[in-house]
């Protein structure tokens, strides 16, 4: 992590390439594509989650990884299509579940980071994700 001009900037792993900017949505509960979230809006539909009811639409979605069934990858690209589906991806814990839903999604996407993302994005903070360098920039929601 090094701090550069106010941004906090993590280094880690391209998952998919890309860039892309924008409010990040952070969890720290896992996500469940099938039947966690509505693909339509991208909203999190899961009982008893920590989200349950917010949109990852047009977000960075912050969120340790992915939970349930190989549908999961199905549902992101659902959300893609209906132009639900987030920004950017930073996630903690790499599945075949979690990588597939990236790449349909096509949202930038980056994990392995040197620090771990959840502990330093706060949902409404200003998150850059380049894939392709495999760097998340934050700018703290308080000092943009």
């Amino acid at each position: 992590m090094t701090l550069a001009n106010d941004k906090i900037i993590l280094r880690g792993r391209k998952v998919v390439g890309g860039v892309a900017e924008g409010e990040a949505l952070v969890t720290t509960d896992t996500i469940s594509g099938w039947g966690g979230i509505d693909p339509r809006t991208g909203a999190v539909i899961e009982t008893r989650h920590e989200l349950r009811g917010q949109s990852f639409k047009d977000k960075v979605l912050v969120f340790p990884g992915a939970k349930g069934s190989s549908g999961w990858s199905h549902y992101f690209h659902l959300a893609r299509l209906s132009g639900a589906a987030p920004k950017a991806m930073v996630f903690n814990v790499m599945t075949t579940k979690v990588a597939l839903g990236a790449v349909v999604t096509r949202a930038p996407a980056v994990t392995d980071l040197d620090r771990d993302p959840l502990e330093v994005i706060a949902t409404g903070d200003w998150v850059r994700v380049d894939g392709d360098a495999g760097t998340v920039e934050i700018i703290k929601k308080g000092g943009r």
